[in-house]
């Protein structure tokens, strides 16, 4: 993608290139293994050590991990688990695997046997690659995975199980990748499962191709001079992996990689600053916990070029506060694990408007759309859908054809999520379908009210959600996260509540308020409403 003057004039020129074949392991490791040394990847450990790894050293060690794993039965099309936190070789295996034709199911470390089962079990995957630490959750699940073949140990190997770097050591580095279509399977995510059980979103390996305008608009036209990416989300999910690291590579781009077992804000300017990190992919959860680090630009010798912000909409409070800290504005964006990338903002092209996603990224067809597929006026609410065929949409969900279908209103991909289009083509997120409040006649999406209560001084997080009432239906209830330091008490309550009709509408205030010492939320950020909404019977003040 090609800067230009105008957003009309980008997205004119803006034109698909996903070729026949295209494998998405030898773009973003032998492409760039050029004998030239070329940084890939820097890792810092847990003890602070670093180290970088060149694409010379990624394509020579992915070529021995492809034969490991072939001579082990794992063939073209075989699901393979990562069950692996942000380190070298959760990159290495994801780029084998892509290499192979196999196909990749990233795992979260924090999932528990429970969550494991589900996945592996419904993938039928043949293969994990995993740690010491995780190792008890796949044997505890081991009887329940008859399709699961080889387990692959990157540490804490105990005799039973193959020891990833011993065998990558015996290994041939001779291997030639697989020529996959560009439709053919590479990757399975399943969903965080906020509604139901977690699905499989199977995508192709042209998904990659999909997600470059949504890494290069919101990136301010990246890659320039000088980028490396890092992000704080983990390369278990979308955000980390389809945003961040395979993108990075694709460019020649490096990525630093940090386990971090829970996220320290101090930490993260620290990290920022010593890595000298240009652009990061940071969620609005984390950029909300860095506004209570005092004074970092004094602190921190930091100098960044962009940060890109989704999962959860970011309120003007925090737009300004980032600003004032970085020197730059920070661009949302949009997606879903379905189809990820597709509205966002790029303030060098047009300005951004507090509260709204974005605008599509060029290349994609989005629009409000009724639950038939009818395209709606702007200004209408609806649901945020995109057309296919589109390179960075899903094939489908594994072994799921009736939720395919359900998907899909006629060749529109329905999201699941409310917003707006205003008549300047801006997208404003609403909630999720089930996340709407139905109160006195009203239809009220909980963002709003969440971004406004967030402005308030004494506020660190909040989420908003209908509780039943029997005069109104519903009524808005805030779950509210106070600043450290501040007490939860009745006349607080009150005052956020009149900080609300003041400044949104008399109908959106929160009638009822609960202080928490924190929110439920997925492991990529997002707030489970639907948790607060079944709590939503506690005491209120």
């Amino acid at each position: 993608m090609l800067a230009a003057g105008s957003y009309a004039e980008i997205c004119s020129r803006f034109v698909w290139q996903v070729p026949a074949q295209f494998n998405i392991g030898v773009a973003v490791c032998d492409c760039w293994a050029t004998g030239e040394s070329r940084p890939a990847l820097i890792y810092e450990d847990p003890a602070g050590n670093v180290r970088t790894f060149s694409f010379d050293e990624l394509k020579i060690l992915t070529d021995c991990l492809a034969n490991v794993l072939a001579a082990h039965g794992i063939e073209r099309g075989d699901r393979v688990g990562i069950l692996l936190p942000q380190r070298p070789e959760t990159a290495l295996s994801h780029i084998a695997v892509y290499k192979m034709g196999a196909v990749a199911l990233p795992l979260f470390t924090q999932f528990g046997p429970e969550a494991l089962e589900h996945r592996l079990q419904h993938s039928a995957a043949r293969a994990v690659v995993t740690d010491g630490e995780n190792l008890p959750k796949i044997e505890a699940i081991r009887s329940f995975l008859p399709e699961l073949r080889y387990v692959l140990i990157v540490d804490g190997e105990n005799g039973a199980h193959t020891d990833f770097w011993a065998a990558l050591e015996r290994a041939s580095s001779n291997f030639t990748a697989v020529d996959t279509a560009s439709e053919d399977p590479a990757l399975i995510i399943y969903t965080s499962g906020t509604t139901g059980k977690p699905k499989g979103a199977l995508h192709a390996h042209r998904v990659l191709l999909g997600h470059v305008p949504g890494v290069q608009f919101p990136h301010e036209f990246f890659p320039q001079p000088g980028d490396k990416f890092w992000t704080p989300a983990d390369w278990a999910w979308a955000g980390g992996l389809l945003d961040v690291l395979l993108p990075s590579l694709y460019f020649g781009i490096p990525v630093v990689a940090h386990r971090a077992r829970k996220f320290d804000p101090e930490h993260a300017f620290h990290f920022i600053a010593k890595h000298k990190v240009r652009n990061a992919f940071i969620p609005p959860t984390a950029l909300k916990l860095m506004r209570q680090v005092e004074n970092p630009r004094a602190r921190y010798d930091y100098a960044m070029r962009s940060i890109g912000s989704g999962g959860e909409a970011l309120g003007e409070d925090i737009l300004d506060w980032c600003r004032e800290t970085f020197g730059f504005d920070v661009n949302e964006f949009y997606g879903q694990t379905e189809a990820n990338l597709l509205v966002g903002n790029c303030s060098s092209v047009f300005p951004i408007r507090p509260g709204s996603m974005g605008r599509a990224i060029p290349g994609h067809d989005v629009e409000i759309v009724s639950s038939r597929g009818e395209v709606l006026p702007n200004g209408e609410i609806g649901v945020i859908a995109v057309r296919r065929p589109d390179p960075v949409m899903f094939i489908e969900y594994w072994r799921q054809p009736e939720a395919t279908a359900a998907k899909f209103a006629g060749n529109w991909c329905l999201t699941g999520d409310i917003g707006i289009k205003d008549e300047d083509g801006y997208f404003w997120y609403k909630g999720r379908e089930d996340d709407l409040i139905s109160s006195g006649g009203y239809r009220i999406g909980p963002t709003d009210i969440e971004d406004c209560i967030l402005a308030h001084p004494a506020v660190l997080l909040v989420a908003v959600v209908g509780a039943p009432d029997p005069i109104r239906g519903e009524i808005v209830k805030a779950f509210i996260v106070l600043r450290p330091g501040i007490s939860a008490e009745p006349k607080l309550a009150g005052e956020i509540q009149a900080f609300v009709r003041d400044r949104l509408a008399a109908y959106q205030y929160p009638r009822a308020i609960e202080f928490v010492d924190g929110l439920p939320m997925t492991a990529t950020g997002k707030i489970m409403r639907r948790e607060l909404r079944q709590r939503s019977g506690r005491r209120s003040v």
